[in-house]
């Protein structure tokens, strides 16, 4: 069969193309940029890459078209399709009907977390030999690809709950039919398609709906959100992350290091064994915990899991190292949610001590360029010292109005060159300096890295 993509170079449908041609299909695709890294790992795999929505593309017609959920009506291509009744479907129901509807799935849901938490588990199960499938919404670096078929029942996939395509107004999890659920989180986001929180709880409590009775649920207790949408029913058992270490009804971490390196895991007030690894922060400690419980109702052991996470090396763009320059060290982190903003810099200070943190902000996502959480976002930042915020010109407020009510000296700036100048003035030894968006941010780790090569050229 002949598959052709509308949207390919997303993670999500990037994946979906690496998983059709494993399933031996022929495979095309187009987006309105085709770029790496996903478009040299889908050209590594032998598929077809075009450069932008044209018509021309479909003039050997496929026998199916996949849409991406970033296609709308008035597409050339969508338009193409539907006029001439060539067949269609999302990529969340494609995978359920030809990979998810016979396996055993492990769905990682949530505000935050999700692809941290999914790489995590994929790399349990993968560690404990049992070669997972997966689809992973970002590079996971334990693995050559973000998706692949799997030899093994299990199956691990990134539940997002953005909604499926033009024609399918749902969250993309409702088709992803879980055995084992993970709710990491839950909080108002991506405004874009939804309205208030309530509406994003009902997307859940679908996705709960569908979790057998033979399967399980994991979640935070002091979650109120999360609680919430369980009380509308649920008929599946659950598994809590809590608070006590002593308690009887759940998990349990406790930090034997302040920047969340080193933690004891218990289970119902039971030592499991203590993780060590490289990864640092109390949310990776939280993602951590949800992905031994997953890997525990899948069969796999506690104490084999701790083993593989010593051994696990953490997703691309999260709090990841792009350079070092005069001990100046510069991360590139996917923050762009005021709780995930405020958690990653809550880590880098216990990591850092007493050393300075610069946080550099660019406001991307829609539900951030709308405005919605510009009253909570100067506090998120107050683990930095120094604050540097990015007006891009889509952002449709005023990131000025943040600079009084920061805690720590904060510019803004309309321009990257001039941005970087200025983070370069100021940075010094020992500085850490975190990165944070949603996208590329006009590749300003490297010219960070760069620039600060300039200033410090013995370095």
């Amino acid at each position: 069969m002949h598959i052709h993509i509308l949207g390919i170079c997303g993670t999500f449908m990037g994946g979906i193309a690496a998983i059709a041609k494993e399933l031996g299909h022929r495979v095309s695709g187009c987006d309105a940029n085709v770029y790496p890294p996903m478009s040299t790992q889908l050209e590594a795999l032998g598929i077809e890459l075009k450069q932008g929505y044209l018509t021309e593309h479909l003039k050997d017609e496929p026998d199916l078209v996949i849409v991406g959920n970033a296609m709308s009506r008035g597409n050339p291509m969508v338009e193409y399709v539907l006029d001439r009744n060539i067949a269609y479907v999302s990529g969340p129901q494609w995978l359920l009907e030809n990979v998810l509807k016979d396996r055993w799935v492990l769905a990682v849901s949530g505000t935050h977390g999700k692809t941290t938490t999914s790489s995590m588990l994929t790399w349990i199960l993968e560690y404990a030999k049992m070669s997972p499938g997966y689809l992973i919404g970002g590079v996971p670096q334990n693995f050559e690809s973000s998706a692949r078929l799997g030899d093994s029942p299990f199956f691990v996939i990134e539940a997002d709950e953005y909604d499926t395509a033009f024609f399918d107004k749902r969250s993309k999890f409702v088709h992803y039919r879980p055995r084992t659920l993970v709710i990491n989180n839950l909080e108002f986001d991506h405004a874009d398609i939804f309205d208030d929180l309530s509406d994003i709880q009902r997307q859940f409590h679908h996705l709960i709906r569908m979790v057998p009775s033979n399967g399980l649920v994991l979640y935070p207790e002091n979650e109120q959100a999360i609680t919430d949408t369980l009380s509308q029913g649920c008929w599946t058992p659950i598994e809590m992350g809590v608070d006590e270490h002593n308690s009887k009804n759940g998990w349990h971490a406790e930090k034997l290091k302040a920047d969340g390196s080193e933690f004891i895991v218990r289970f119902k007030g039971e030592t499991q064994g203590t993780v060590k690894w490289g990864l640092i922060g109390d949310f990776n400690i939280d993602n951590g915990l949800m992905a031994i419980a997953a890997a525990r109702h899948a069969g796999v052991p506690t104490h084999f899991a701790i083993e593989a996470l010593a051994e696990f090396i953490n997703t691309k763009r999260r709090l990841e190292l792009r350079g070092t320059v005069n001990n100046i060290r510069v991360y590139d982190d996917f923050a762009h949610h005021p709780t995930a903003i405020n958690k990653t810099l809550m880590g880098v200070r216990a990591h850092v001590g007493k050393n300075r943190v610069i946080a550099v902000l660019e406001p991307r996502s829609n539900t951030m360029k709308s405005g919605v959480h510009k009253d909570t976002l100067a506090a998120s930042l107050d683990h930095a010292d120094m604050i540097y915020i990015y007006q891009g010109d889509s952002v449709e407020w005023s990131v000025e109005s943040l600079i009084k009510d920061c805690n720590a000296p904060c510019e803004v700036s309309t321009s990257l060159n001039a941005l970087v100048a200025r983070i370069t003035d100021n940075a010094q030894t020992n500085d850490t300096i975190v990165v944070m968006s949603n996208g590329g941010f006009g590749g300003i780790h490297t010219r960070l890295l760069e620039s600060l090569s300039t200033k410090y050229p013995e370095a």
